[in-house]
């Protein structure tokens, strides 16, 4: 049976293989069974990886093998549902109900940014999808936003930053609407500032009624102007982003 110990051990993969699915091997003129030989699996460890980025346990018969290097979507993607997650609790914290709507703005407080802005771009459609909303810079808040609730968490999958919820912000095209008045700054100014009095909701469904346009003539001293919405002016920094990155 030396023999045939020899040769059993010297079988390669694909003849193991055969031998598993046919259920027998013939081996020097022996016919050998499933029940004759006994497979078993161990693991030998790629040249240039440890065992902290690769292991294997297994009973024999079934070897499962680990790859513990760290893959970067699943990375991204934990951070944007602990980002989601922080965002949701925010708002629960300052009494917001689920209709509620706010702007969210992102602030990395890592000395590394470029970290938390990757994953923000390549996690973008889920975030937006999940809250709603375009998850938006600090940065890109207006001076007139009113911020309802803000807080900063620490070490949030190796990650450091502060949320804001703010109330939705109109966005101005000041060019545009200087065009209205000739170039007159204080008449752009003034229609500006009369914009920003009325009560967001209301703006919004005139918008919605004057199919994106509204007339304005109840300014003292200037004359009537027709303001088109994403022409002189949008209803929230969200929807300016995505007119600009749509072109």
């Amino acid at each position: 049976m030396g023999v045939v110990a020899k040769e059993v051990k010297a079988m390669s993969q694909k003849d193991i293989l055969e031998f598993e699915k046919a259920g027998e091997v013939t081996v020097a003129s022996h016919c050998l069974k499933l029940s004759d030989i006994k497979v078993v699996r161990e693991f030998k460890r790629p040249d240039g990886l440890s065992d902290k980025e690769v292991d294997a346990a297994g009973d024999g018969d079934v070897l499962v093998i680990l790859d513990l290097r760290l893959d970067e979507s699943l990375y991204e993607a934990g951070v944007a549902r602990e980002v989601v997650n922080r965002i949701q609790k925010l708002r629960k914290k300052v009494g917001l109900e689920p209709t509620d709507a706010v702007e969210v703005y992102f602030e990395s407080v890592d000395e590394d940014k470029s970290i938390s802005q990757q994953v923000l771009n390549s996690q973008e459609l889920y975030i937006r999808d999940a809250i709603g909303s375009p998850l938006l810079s600090s940065t890109l808040m207006p001076p007139h936003a009113v911020v309802l609730g803000e807080e900063s968490f620490h070490d949030i999958s190796k990650l450091s930053f502060a949320i804001y919820l703010a109330r939705p912000a109109l966005v101005f095209k000041s060019d545009a609407i200087l065009s209205l008045y000739g170039g007159n700054t204080k008449s752009a100014h003034g229609l500006e500032t009369y914009l920003l009095s009325r009560d967001h909701s209301n703006l919004k469904s005139e918008f919605q009624l004057g199919d994106g346009k509204i007339t304005v003539e109840t300014i003292e001293g200037l004359p009537s102007v027709n303001v088109v919405l994403g022409e002189h002016v949008f209803l929230t920094v969200g929807d300016s982003i995505l007119r600009s990155k749509s072109g």
